[in-house]
């Protein structure tokens, strides 16, 4: 069995995807994190990079080609990535998203506790964030529809959505697993 986990930010994809994976003892695979380092290794922030991605398609295509190689070796594991679903067919393919306001203030809480963890842009207040959070997810969209003509917040390509901006984690986790487990 494997899960691809998409979403958009501040969402609560990392933290449902890890205790998924603990749940069902499942290996996770984290993009984001492979994004953010290929970032700071090259001294730039996420959107920094992003941006390049727009033009450079080896910022996306080499995570991208990484996920397809997991798909046709591996099994049994979650993974959490825009583009997890589109390269990884054969899976059960979960969009897990929050309204824009409860995704920013959850991300901003996140950088208030340890600002360097995420790689973002710094920003002095949750309005600044929520610009940065549309830039990235426009940026997203561009790159995806330019190098795979997919959008992966079309919710549409997903077999399961949960809205999480009003339910704990405990409750988002408990909707998925009984989802995956039907």
């Amino acid at each position: 069995m494997i899960i691809t986990i998409s979403g958009n930010a501040g969402s609560g994809k990392s933290t449902v995807a890890k205790i998924i994976a603990e749940k069902l003892n499942l290996k996770r695979y984290y993009i984001g994190g492979l994004r953010r380092e290929a970032a700071r290794k090259r001294g730039m922030t996420l959107e920094e990079y992003n941006t390049l991605g727009e033009q450079d398609p080896t910022t996306d295509k080499e995570v991208d080609e990484y996920q397809r190689e997991l798909g046709n070796k591996e099994d049994n594991f979650i993974i959490e990535g825009r583009t997890s679903y589109y390269f990884i067919p054969h899976s059960i393919k979960i969009f897990v998203k929050a309204n824009e306001n409860v995704g920013a203030e959850r991300i901003w809480k996140d950088l208030n506790k340890d600002p360097d963890s995420r790689n973002e842009a710094k920003v002095a207040n949750i309005d600044e964030l929520k610009e940065s959070l549309q830039k990235r997810q426009k940026s997203d969209e561009l790159r995806y529809e330019k190098y795979y003509k997919i959008n992966p917040f079309d919710e549409s390509n997903y077999d399961f959505v949960v809205d999480t901006s009003g339910l704990t984690v405990e409750q988002v986790v408990e909707k998925i697993v009984n989802f995956v487990n039907k």
